[in-house]
């Protein structure tokens, strides 16, 4: 029989007391490209969701260390305890309450293709998973992401209209959109599109799924876009404090120039570039940490890997990145 709700009772504590108090999100690794250092923000005198409401742009979690040194050490002995404990990259909400740190939550943290394998990698190298544990922490889509084009290796340094924060790695291309319903328009159409907006909420995700990349004006790299991208492999740029945007209007303006809907820009989500027009991309390799992941992976497959091409061109790409 039903016996009842459980409920946890416990006291609050609160971030908004002032300069010696604030909050913050952050990731044990770089949800992006899996690098080993903290990656987060906070903002000082703030409470609760204030950090990834885009309200604000918070401050990087680095430069807590200057504001409130006493919960900064504590904090990162904490989190190297709870990585080692859960044995991941963990995902990580606090609060401080007159220089006094408390940790609300910890969980797995979302990552991107290049950041899952790469964290799987070093965790084995740095003897606290084994290989067969790291095999099962990388997710198909995972390496679904990583064979998605990127930027080909040519300048655009002329082209760049203003920078941001990569919020999610990869490179985009397509046509400026400024609402879901526009983004399903021209999707239906075949285009490549670009969701701009000042920032974005639930309403918006069924044109960020339809996206190629997003970009933002307000929030950082925990805000609601910039989480949402890194989930769906989508390449996002956000808190780009020189972006005007103009939703009801259809148009932004950015480095001197005005787009409106259908224009043509590319985001590079690994740096936080803006840029006019169309960039050439380039085809993904196996290589670096992807090659080792997949030596082990061949080492424990028993299926053999064959491929549908339909060109020459195909058949070769295809055999470059393992088919037998």
């Amino acid at each position: 029989s039903l016996m009842g709700t459980a409920v946890t009772v416990q006291s609050m504590v609160f971030g908004n007391l002032g300069t010696s108090s604030g909050t913050g999100v952050l990731f044990s690794r770089n949800p992006s490209n899996g690098d080993n250092i903290l990656y987060g923000e906070y903002l000082i005198n703030a409470q609760g969701e204030d950090v990834v409401a885009g309200i604000r742009t918070p401050s990087d979690i680095s430069l807590l260390e200057k504001d409130i040194p006493e919960a900064y050490k504590e904090l990162l002995a904490n989190v190297a305890t709870l990585e080692t404990h859960y044995k991941d990259m963990q995902d990580i909400e606090f609060t401080i309450q007159d220089k006094k740190l408390f940790m609300l939550q910890c969980r797995s943290g979302k990552r991107a293709g290049k950041a899952a394998v790469k964290i799987a990698v070093d965790l084995v190298l740095e003897g606290k998973i084994s290989k067969d544990e790291a095999i099962m922490k990388v997710e198909p889509t995972h390496l679904d992401q990583l064979m998605h084009p990127q930027f080909a290796e040519v300048s655009y340094a002329d082209k760049v209209l203003g920078r941001g924060l990569p919020a999610s790695p990869g490179a985009a291309v397509g046509q400026v959109v400024f609402s879901a319903e526009e983004a399903a328009q021209m999707s239906k159409k075949g285009g490549k599109v670009i969701l701009v907006k000042t920032d974005t909420s639930p309403e918006d995700v069924s044109g960020m799924h339809l996206a190629a990349g997003i970009l933002t004006s307000r929030g950082g790299m925990t805000s609601h876009a910039a989480v949402v991208a890194r989930g769906w492999g989508k390449t996002c740029v956000s808190g780009v404090g020189a972006l005007d945007v103009d939703g009801k209007n259809q148009k932004f303006s950015l480095g001197g120039k005005t787009f409106t809907s259908g224009d043509w820009i590319s985001l590079n989500g690994n740096t936080g570039e803006v840029i006019d027009g169309k960039v050439e991309l380039t085809p993904p390799t196996i290589s670096g940490d992807l090659g080792i992941f997949m030596e082990w992976v061949d080492k424990r497959r028993k299926l053999d890997v064959y491929t549908n091409a339909d060109s020459p061109q195909d058949a070769a790409n295809a055999r470059r990145n393992g088919a037998q």
